[in-house]
C-alpha cells in the first residue's frame, strides 16, 4: 500500500488454528455476532443435499440405536452363564449352561456392533462428499467473489487476514460440517436411547446414576471457567511467537548485518516461556477433566453395583440386567461432553462461517454496462478534466485536476511521498473510481470503457516486482495467453535478459522459488520487462521500476525500458529524478495537485519546487543543464 493512500482498518480478521486442549475440552469458543442469521444462512448451504443429510441422518440413529441395545441383549449371555454356574453351585437338578443359546446371543450381538460400524462407515462416506461439495462451493463463491472486489478492498487488509478467512474459517466450517453433525446427533440419540434402556432396567438404578449428573456437568463448568483464560493466553502467545518467528525469518539478512541474533533468540525464549506457562495451565485444567470424570463414573458405578447387588439378591433384577446397566451408566456421561465439545465447536464454525460471509457481502467494483465500450487499440491520448477524488470521505486527495497528454509523449511524475503519484495511475486504470470530474482516453470517457478491455491498453512495470513460483518461461508468459517460445525469447531479448536466462543452469526452464530468491532484483526487474514487451500495451506505466537496483543493473534496465517506451505513451513515476531528464513532460505533484509542469531544462529554469528536489538529490551540486 502506498504512503497517500488513507485507508481505514475495517474490522478484525482473528486468525484461525487448531484449538488446544484435551480430549474433554477443546478451549473457548469465540462467539458469533448474529448466530441466528448466520446459521440460517449456512443452512441454505445444505437444501440441496438434504436428501443425502436424511440418509446419513436415519444411518447414524440406526447405527447408534444398534449400539445401545447390544448391551441389553448380552445381559442375556451374562445372566444365563450366572444362572448355569450358581445351579451347579448348588448342585440342582438339570444344572448347565446352555451355550448354544449363550452362542446365539453372541452373534446377534456382534451383527449389531458389525451392522452398527457398517452404517457408520457409509455415514461418513455420504457425508464426507457432502462436506466437500459444500465447501467446494464455498471455496468457489469467495474465490470468484475476490477477483471481482475493487482493490481498496485489499489495501484496507492484510494478506494473511484475507488467507485465514479463506482457509482456516472454511477448513473448520468443513471439519464441523463432516464431524461435528454426526457426533451432534449420535450423542442427543446416545443420551436418550440410553436413558430409555435403563429405565426399562431399573427405575431405581437410573435415578441413582442421574444423581452423578449435576456433579459431572458442576465440573466441566467449573474447571472450564479457569482454563479459558489459560487458552485465550495460549492463542494469544502462539500469535506472537509465530509473528516474531516470520519476522526473524524473513529479515533473517538484517538481524545478521546488525548481530542482532542473540536480541532475536532472548525474545524468542521469553514468549516461549510465557507460551508454555499458559500451555501447561491449560492442558493440565483441561486435562483433569476426564480423570474427573472418570472418577465421578467410577462412584457411579459404584453405587450402582452395590444397588444392583442388592436388587438382585432381592430377585427383583437379574445380573445380567445389572452388567448391561453399569455398560449404560459408562456410556451415559460420555455423549454429555461429547455433545459440550461440540456445541463449544460449532460457535466457532458459525464465528468462521459469519467472517466468511462478511467478505461475501463486501461491496463489489459497479457491474459494467451492457453498453460498456470494448476497445481493442488506443492512441494513448489522455485528458484528466476536473478530476476530484479521496480515499476517505472529507478528506480529498486530488482535488480538481487537469492534465491533457498527447499519443506517444512520456509523461513523468515527480513529488514527495503522499503527493498522490500511484493514486493517478489507480485512477486512470480504474483500481479507483473518480468521485468528480472525467478522465478520457482517446476522447472517450474511461467510465465507458470495459475494464478488461481498458486494462489491457495498459502494462505496467512496479517497483515491487512480482514472479510467482514457477519457471522464468512461465512468469515471462504471463504477459500474453498461449504465447510461443519464439515471442517469449524475444520478449527477453529486447529486455536484455535472455543473456542472463541463458547462462541459468535450465535456462526458461530454470524455477523460481517462491521468494524469488534464486535470482538477484535486477534480473527479476528484467524478467518484469520482458513480460511487459510480450503483452505490447498501448500505454507503458513505470512506477519506481530501478529504485532499488544498483547502478550498472539500472543502465540494463534503463535502456531495456527505453526500448519499450517507444512509440508508447508513458508515465514513469520517479524519485530518482536524473532517470527522468528525457522526459517530454514532467508533472510536479504535492497534496494531489499539480504544482509544476514541464520539461527537465523548464522547471530548473524556474527554480521552484522541481529545482529544490533535483538540487536536494545532488547535495547542492552544480546541476547540468
Amino acid at each position: 500500500m502506498t504512503d497517500e493512500r488513507k485507508t481505514a482498518r475495517l474490522g478484525p480478521f482473528p486468525a484461525r488454528g487448531p484449538r488446544p486442549g484435551g480430549p474433554a475440552f477443546t478451549g473457548p469458543a469465540e462467539k458469533a455476532k448474529d448466530f441466528k442469521g448466520t446459521l440460517k444462512r449456512l443452512i441454505t448451504y445444505l437444501r440441496p443435499y438434504l436428501f443425502p443429510i436424511a440418509i446419513v441422518l436415519a444411518l447414524t440413529i440406526t447405527a447408534t440405536v444398534l449400539t445401545i441395545i447390544a448391551p441389553k441383549i448380552l445381559g442375556r449371555a451374562t445372566t444365563e452363564i450366572f444362572r448355569g454356574v450358581m445351579m451347579k453351585m448348588l448342585r440342582l437338578p438339570g444344572a448347565r449352561i446352555n451355550f448354544s443359546y449363550v452362542a446365539k446371543i453372541l452373534i446377534q450381538v456382534s451383527i449389531l456392533y458389525v451392522l452398527s460400524a457398517l452404517l457408520h462407515y457409509v455415514q461418513q462416506y455420504i457425508l464426507a462428499g457432502v462436506s466437500q461439495k459444500i465447501v467446494m462451493k464455498m471455496r468457489k463463491e469467495i474465490s470468484e467473489k475476490l477477483a471481482r472486489l475493487p482493490l481498496k478492498f485489499y489495501d484496507s487488509r492484510t494478506h494473511g487476514e484475507i488467507l485465514s478467512r479463506v482457509i482456516n474459517d472454511i477448513d473448520l466450517i468443513s471439519g464441523t460440517l463432516q464431524q461435528g453433525f454426526v457426533q451432534f446427533v449420535s450423542g442427543v440419540i446416545s443420551i436418550i436411547g440410553v436413558t430409555i434402556m435403563m429405565l426399562t432396567i431399573s427405575p431405581l438404578l437410573t435415578g441413582v446414576t442421574m444423581l452423578t449428573l449435576p456433579l459431572s456437568i458442576l465440573t466441566t463448568v467449573f474447571i472450564a471457567k479457569f482454563s479459558q483464560k489459560h487458552f485465550s493466553t495460549q492463542q494469544k502467545k502462539i500469535g506472537e511467537l509465530s509473528g516474531h518467528v516470520e519476522e526473524i525469518y524473513a529479515g533473517h539478512i538484517v538481524v545478521k548485518a546488525y548481530c542482532r541474533e542473540k536480541d532475536a533468540i532472548e525474545k524468542f525464549e521469553k514468549i516461549n516461556e510465557q507460551l508454555c506457562d499458559a500451555s501447561y495451565k491449560a492442558q493440565f485444567l483441561s486435562g483433569m477433566i476426564m480423570p474427573l470424570m472418570r472418577f465421578i463414573g467410577n462412584l457411579g458405578y459404584v453405587i450402582v453395583s452395590v444397588v444392583g447387588g442388592i436388587l438382585v439378591t432381592r430377585r427383583t433384577i437379574t445380573i445380567g440386567d445389572v452388567q448391561a446397566f453399569i455398560q449404560y451408566s459408562q456410556q451415559f456421561t460420555q455423549p454429555i461432553v461429547q455433545i459440550s465439545n461440540i456445541v463449544n465447536l460449532i460457535q466457532s464454525t458459525i464465528a468462521a462461517a459469519e467472517r466468511v460471509f462478511e467478505i461475501l457481502d463486501e461491496e463489489e467494483e459497479k457491474p459494467e454496462s451492457p453498453s460498456a465500450l470494448k476497445i481493442e487499440k488506443a492512441k494513448g491520448e489522455i485528458k484528466f478534466e476536473r478530476v476530484y477524488f479521496s480515499y476517505v470521505p472529507d478528506k480529498p486527495l486530488i482535488e480538481d485536476l487537469n492534465i491533457e497528454i498527447k499519443s506517444g509523449q512520456r509523461v513523468a511524475i515527480v513529488g514527495p511521498t503522499g503527493a498522490g503519484k500511484t493514486t493517478l495511475v489507480n485512477l486512470l486504470m480504474r483500481f479507483y473510481e473518480i468521485q468528480k470530474g472525467s478522465i478520457k482516453l482517446d476522447g472517450i470517457d474511461i467510465r465507458d470503457i470495459h475494464k478488461s478491455h481498458l486494462r489491457k491498453c495498459f502494462g505496467m512495470v512496479l517497483q515491487d516486482t512480482w514472479l510467482f513460483n514457477g519457471t522464468i518461461r512461465e512468469n515471462i508468459a504471463y504477459g500474453k495467453e498461449n504465447a510461443s517460445q519464439e515471442e517469449i525469447e524475444l520478449a527477453a531479448k529486447m529486455a536484455q535478459a535472455h543473456h542472463f536466462i541463458m547462462a541459468l543452469p535450465d535456462g526458461y526452464d530454470t524455477m523460481i522459488n517462491e521468494e524469488a530468491t534464486n535470482i538477484s532484483y535486477g534480473e527479476k526487474q528484467l524478467i518484469t520487462i520482458a513480460r511487459a514487451f510480450l503483452a505490447n500495451p498501448d500505454i507503458l506505466i513505470l512506477d519506481e521500476a530501478t529504485s532499488n537496483v544498483d547502478t550498472l543493473t539500472e543502465v540494463y534496465i534503463q535502456k531495456a525500458m527505453n526500448e519499450l517506451m517507444k512509440g508508447r505513451t508513458c508515465f514513469i513515476i520517479a524519485h530518482r529524478l536524473s532517470t527522468i531528464k528525457s522526459a517530454d513532460l514532467i508533472l510536479v505533484m504535492n497534496e494531489g495537485k499539480i504544482i509544476e509542469k514541464g520539461t527537465h531544462k523548464e522547471l530548473l529554469q524556474k527554480g521552484g519546487f522541481y529545482a529544490q528536489l533535483y538540487k536536494s538529490q545532488f547535495l547542492g551540486a552544480l546541476v547540468d543543464v
